[in-house]
């Protein structure tokens, strides 16, 4: 595994900051907003410099009960092979549900959310993440999400559910500290347990970002200063293992440049606070493992561990993450030792495995997005957080990409759009979802003032059409004549 360093998650706002930088190392760009063709100058200039560039998908959805769309892997792939990245990168989430599978309405969640830690589940990621792994030219590691929710009836610890996870596909793990820390708040989960039962070995990287906490709810944001909280876990991580690199994501309400270096450094402190107390803690744990940790379990898995909860040992690697052996060697196209045709029996998921997911994640989504019916064992509070926050980062993202439309309908923006939002499920994009709001305003005979309807109408016909309109003076004159016979 490459050894990353200090990373930080380069947006265009913050571009001529990141390169100013001295002790950036790599920087992560969010794959769908790239153009492989035309990456940003700054980017250019950065890989120029010998800067990593790694991109990072938000969209596959490799947790969802659909097997990973072609086109979006392949969207993927052309972005590692145009920024020359060693990795690309992904989450153990589902964004969509419903269509063909399930016989219903697709619906788009807009928004990462939390795969059930059972089984059923367990097998089709597993499927999904082999499918993408074969479909991309370099190594993938997956993240852990946070969570304002949990599925009743888990089978599964978070650890548990991603240990088996690298143990049966060999992918990667990119480790967000601070959605540990989210799960800590929001579902009583123990990050400390669950750094426990990881396969280190395989981490790839670590995110560390900041959040903020409302009414006993904690938001992963990307928008605020990281807590202590969350960089007490990067020590803690740090204490057990090497990280190759650790990133620092910043989404929204950017600081001063000098605030974000400050973290930087913040963050490294950390992990030397951690490699210290590994040092230290040397003579009084009982456990081997080239740097002579415990981690209070029992483990015994060839360095020393027993594995939790009754695990088959997994093959023995470095403790500074060096690539596990199964995913090398299917990169290469041979079965890892200990593993020759368990890949192959396992990988045939069966359709009804993938149904009965399907319908569990649709109920979900359909209660969040359409205001069906509350899914039977969820936490309703919960589910109303849940449903607030995607329709507010709904009205968010549509702002953000069609920056137009809070200006045209000014302070009446936000509750137009949530009162669209609640009787209109997202089933596209958001470019999709900006254009369809405006259509519902329009055809409602909204907004009131003549002026905005107008702004909104052009703004809409601009968009609508297979091509941008002219605005050449002939071009815009047999328009207003056409207009004007039309009427006659």
């Amino acid at each position: 595994m490459q050894r990353l360093g200090t990373g930080i998650g380069w947006r265009p706002e913050i571009a001529d900051a990141v390169e100013r930088m001295p002790d950036v190392d790599w920087v992560e760009v969010v794959s769908e907003n790239l153009c492989p063709d035309h990456p940003p100058e700054s980017l250019k200039r950065l890989r120029a410099r010998g800067v990593t560039v790694v991109p990072h998908g938000v969209s596959l959805g490799l947790g969802g009960a659909e097997r990973p769309d072609e086109g979006r892997l392949t969207a993927l792939a052309e972005r590692a092979l145009a920024l020359g990245s060693p990795l690309v990168t992904e989450h153990i989430a589902f964004v969509r549900a419903g269509g063909a599978l399930t016989a219903s309405p697709r619906l788009e969640a807009g928004h990462l959310l939390p795969v059930p830690r059972t089984r059923d589940a367990l097998d089709v990621l597993c499927e999904n993440i082999r499918v993408a792994q074969d479909a991309l030219p370099v190594p993938l590691a997956v993240e852990n999400i946070a969570a304002l929710l949990s599925w009743p009836g888990e089978e599964l610890s978070e650890g548990q559910f991603l240990y088996e996870l690298a143990d049966r596909t060999g992918v990667r793990l990119l480790i967000d500290v601070a959605n540990l820390h989210t799960n800590h708040v929001n579902q009583g989960e123990d990050p400390a347990r669950a750094l426990a039962e990881l396969p280190l070995e395989a981490l790839a990287y670590v995110h560390v970002a900041g959040g903020f906490e409302r009414d006993g709810v904690w938001h992963d944001s990307h928008a605020h200063p990281v807590p202590e909280p969350v960089l007490g876990i990067l020590s803690d991580l740090a204490s057990r293992v090497t990280p190759p690199g650790v990133l620092l994501e910043r989404d929204e309400n950017f600081p001063e440049p000098g605030e974000l270096e400050r973290e930087l450094a913040a963050i490294g402190k950390a992990v030397e606070l951690g490699r210290t107390a590994a040092v230290g803690r040397t003579a009084t744990v009982g456990r081997t493992d080239g740097v002579g940790r415990t981690d209070g379990v029992g483990r015994t898995d060839g360095i020393g561990r027993t594995t939790a909860g009754g695990r088959p040992p997994r093959a023995t690697a470095a403790p500074e993450a060096d690539e596990p052996e199964s995913a090398a060697a299917r990169k290469a196209g041979e079965p890892a030792a200990g593993e020759p045709e368990v890949i192959a029996a396992e990988s045939a998921v069966a359709e009804a495995t993938r149904q009965r997911l399907g319908l569990a994640q649709t109920a979900l989504l359909s209660a969040l997005v359409a205001g069906t019916p509350a899914p039977e064992g969820f936490d309703r509070v919960r589910l109303a957080v849940q449903a607030r926050a995607l329709a507010s980062k709904r009205a968010d993202v549509v702002a953000k990409i069609a920056p137009e439309l809070p200006v045209i309908l000014g302070a009446g923006y936000r509750p137009a759009f949530l009162a669209y939002a609640q009787a209109h499920p997202m089933s596209g994009g958001y470019r999709l979802d900006a254009m369809e709001f405006a259509a519902s305003l329009l055809s409602a005979g909204e907004p009131d003032d003549r002026e905005a309807r107008r702004a909104l109408r052009a703004w809409w016909l601009e968009r609508s059409g297979p091509a941008p309109r002219s605005h050449r003076p002939a071009v815009r004159a047999a328009r207003a004549a056409r207009r004007v016979l039309l009427r006659r």
